[in-house]
């Protein structure tokens, strides 16, 4: 009997060591919609847990949201696109070590239709004020996302309010995808990151209309959740993820997503408009 329950200690020690021995690293990026959508993530991530082994569950929310989460401490670390809301984020002590990423840039797509005239354009608030004039119908993601932030800002420069627009202004609380979606639906126009327009099948009569002005540039930064005010986080696997997104092996990962061809995301300080 002592020899049989010998025998049974051996077989069971290696199965009840595994599970600490197998111990999987990972952490939570809080993140926005356009780079989840666009199929950043799915080109990125792989690389990285293959160099580094450790995995990262992407929450894809709106800016705003992302913030939320990581003023939880429900989240390791941050890439979001609202410079302001980023500032803000490290200021309060919540967030450390605002890094600058990568960059693409915001267009206005609208109906080939075009009832407010703003093809060709390169200054935003003015294609807005010509949306605005011709009660075109506009859908907003609405949803305190780093696009949405931009877009009202837009706007404002443009000395308009939007949400005084009436039925024209359509505030969704959506992603970019299904704003797009709903845009082609109505015939209506709305701001995109050009990442997720290119990854975007259901265009219908979308086409671009307004591009290249300076004010659409947006920029993606990396923040890591302070451990200080956090201690339950996984800082260190997250600061290994920041200095990679930031490393010379990580702006060429970045630089290498292309959707036909097209390249949707330049490492900072690579964007050709810079």
């Amino acid at each position: 009997m002592h020899r049989l329950a010998f025998l049974g200690l051996l077989i069971a020690a290696p199965l009840l060591a595994r599970p600490a021995s197998a111990q999987e690293r990972a952490i939570t990026l809080a993140s926005t919609t356009s780079t989840e959508q666009s199929g950043l993530f799915g080109h990125l991530l792989p690389i990285f847990q293959r160099e580094t082994g450790i995995t990262v569950r992407v929450v894809a929310v709106g800016t705003g949201q992302a913030l939320a989460i990581g003023a939880k401490g429900d989240a390791d670390a941050l890439l979001v696109h609202d410079r302001p809301g980023e500032d803000k984020f490290v200021a309060d002590g919540t967030g450390i070590d605002r890094r600058d990423v990568m960059a693409n840039d915001f267009v206005i797509v609208g109906p080939a239709a075009d009832p407010a005239g703003i093809k060709d354009g390169r200054d935003a608030t003015e294609a807005l004020a010509r949306i605005a004039r011709a009660k075109a119908p506009f859908a907003s993601r609405g949803d305190d996302s780093g696009t949405n932030r931009t877009e009202l800002r837009l706007w404002k420069k443009a000395g308009i309010e939007a949400r005084g627009l009436g039925s024209s202004y359509r505030e969704l609380g959506q992603g970019m995808g299904p704003t797009l979606n709903a845009a082609a639906a109505m015939d209506a126009y709305t701001l995109t990151d050009r990442a997720t327009w290119a990854s975007f099948k259901n265009r219908q009569n979308l086409v671009i209309l307004v591009q290249g002005d300076p004010a659409l540039f947006n920029p993606y930064g990396s923040i890591l959740v302070n451990p200080a005010r956090f201690p339950q986080i996984h800082a260190a696997d997250a600061r290994i993820w920041h200095e990679w997104l930031t490393s010379e092996r990580g702006r060429a990962a970045i630089a290498s997503f292309k959707v036909g061809g097209e390249q949707l995301f330049f490492p900072a300080g690579t964007m050709p408009s810079q």
